[in-house]
């Protein structure tokens, strides 16, 4: 079996802990087939003049990051295959917006991820998101964000960690389940086909299990057509790479999906569960 891991970070990211060669070494060593590194773009933190954890949020060094990728890229020809993408933060502003399609059009990385982070003025990550808003407003915010993420006027293969807002929420009931966010889920995930794009599955689920977004999300994506699903790790530390991938294809078996989709350069790879 062909294995893949698409969205990962680095040190070139403000919260990777390894460096880009030690990643992909780590990769390689587990056996990777397809190996993709996505670096946060946070164009939108830079709007927002947000911090992470009371630190500023330094811009990444787009020529560097592209630089390195490329040569590694090269050395790892023939062995695995090495995709150098970029994670763009979702931003309403139309200034935002154009600086991710320069950025796009500059250094043409092999796949987009499109996520959202910000919703009203901060990162809605942190467990303070849930702070005066009750489950329903703060999920709902988030999720109509999603929707409204997919109309991003630059190019992108993948959508998100849907669910994000609930990785850390301080809700007794914290879960984002599909049968209480029907309608905007059924939106977005229908736009999500509407617009082929790729559906990700990502590990990095912290409290909301193995894998986000959930086997109820995930099996209504697939009665409403979908089949474009990627696996991401989400990893920002060498040892987190491929974690949990194992279980996330059986439960994509059982729903019915048989492929998983590697985007590289306007392809689509499709590679056997």
């Amino acid at each position: 079996m062909l294995l893949t891991d698409i969205h990962n970070h680095t040190t070139f990211s403000s919260d990777g802990q390894n460096s880009m060669e030690d990643m992909l070494a780590t990769a390689f060593g587990k056996g990777l087939a397809y190996y993709g590194v996505a670096d946060h773009f946070n164009y939108d933190y830079d709007r927002l003049h947000l911090t992470e954890y009371g630190k500023p949020v330094p811009p990444i060094d787009e020529a560097a990051y592209f630089a390195c990728g490329r040569r590694l890229q090269q050395e790892y020809a023939g062995r695995m295959r090495v995709l150098i993408g970029a994670e763009f933060g979702y931003d309403h502003s139309t200034r935002v917006q154009q600086r991710y399609a320069e950025t796009e059009q500059t250094y043409r990385p092999d796949f987009v991820v499109n996520s959202v982070h910000t919703c009203l003025g901060g990162d809605c990550y942190f467990p303070h998101y849930c702070d005066g808003k009750t489950r329903a407003f703060a999920y709902n915010v988030y999720l109509y964000r999603v929707l409204e993420s997919l109309d991003a006027p630059y190019g992108y293969d993948i959508v998100a960690h849907i669910g994000y807002c609930a990785r850390n929420a301080t809700y007794d009931d914290f879960v984002l389940r599909y049968e209480d966010f029907a309608d905007v889920l059924d939106a977005i995930l229908k736009r999500i086909i509407e617009k082929k794009k790729i559906l990700e599955v990502n590990s990095s689920a912290k409290k909301l299990g193995d894998f986000l977004p959930g086997t109820d999300i995930l099996t209504r994506y697939f009665e409403l057509g979908g089949r474009e699903v990627s696996f991401a790790s989400d990893a920002h530390l060498a040892a987190r790479v491929a974690d949990r991938r194992e279980i996330v294809c059986a439960a994509l078996k059982q729903i019915g999906f048989t492929y998983i989709t590697v985007p590289f350069r306007g392809q689509r790879i499709r590679v056997d569960i």
